[in-house]
Order: C-alpha cells, then sequence, then structure tokens
C-alpha cells in the first residue's frame, strides 16, 4: 500500500531530443533527495513521481501530504527551465543544468 504522486509536464519530447532529456533526467535525479523524474513512454512526457509506503493500513497524515506536495512543486519548478532549454532550445543537458541551477539571493 501507498500514497502515489505523479506530475506531468504539459511538454511532449520530439524523438530527436529524448536521449538529451534522459540524461538531463539522470543529472536531475542525481541531486534529488526524495521523488524522481522520468519519462512516460506511453505519452512521451515528462512526470515527477514520489512515493509514500503505507504499511499495515496505515494512513498519510496532512503533514506528510503537504510535504509531498509542496516537495513536487519546488522539483517541478526548478527544473523545468531546464527541460524547456533541452526540449525546445537544443541544449544539451550539461548547458541546461548550468542555465537552471542558480539561486536568486536579495531582494529586488
Amino acid at each position: 500500500e501507498a500514497l502515489h504522486l505523479a506530475c506531468a509536464f504539459d511538454m511532449k519530447i520530439p524523438l530527436a531530443r529524448r536521449a538529451e532529456v534522459q540524461r538531463l533526467i539522470a543529472a536531475i535525479n542525481e541531486q534529488l533527495w526524495v521523488g524522481h523524474f522520468d519519462i512516460w513512454t506511453h505519452t512521451g512526457m515528462i512526470m515527477y513521481r514520489q512515493a509514500l509506503v503505507l504499511p499495515g493500513g496505515l494512513t498519510a497524515s496532512t503533514a506528510q501530504c503537504e510535504t509531498m506536495l509542496v516537495s513536487a512543486i519546488h522539483a517541478c519548478e526548478r527544473y523545468y527551465p531546464a527541460f524547456q532549454f533541452v526540449v525546445w532550445a537544443g541544449k544539451s543537458a550539461a548547458e541546461a543544468m548550468s542555465a537552471a541551477m542558480f539561486d536568486t539571493e536579495g531582494e529586488a
């Protein structure tokens, strides 16, 4: 028994870019502590997935559900630009990671 969370981007990957997207997914997944990105082969869409194992009839708490949602939203928002760079701008996985992996500090 488990609670499964999945988020899909509305972004189909052209076959010509699929190998580079796989390289990007591998690089991203190395950095994620919880959850992972994958390509849903049936639709060719990028998905973020995470599960909470609930053995013996346990139920998820509100805090656990909120934490899952917050981490999913954070991962999707953080890495969406990298996927766009690879899929639409023709960048390599390394270029996309460099462009997407910066933290803004301070205030405007």
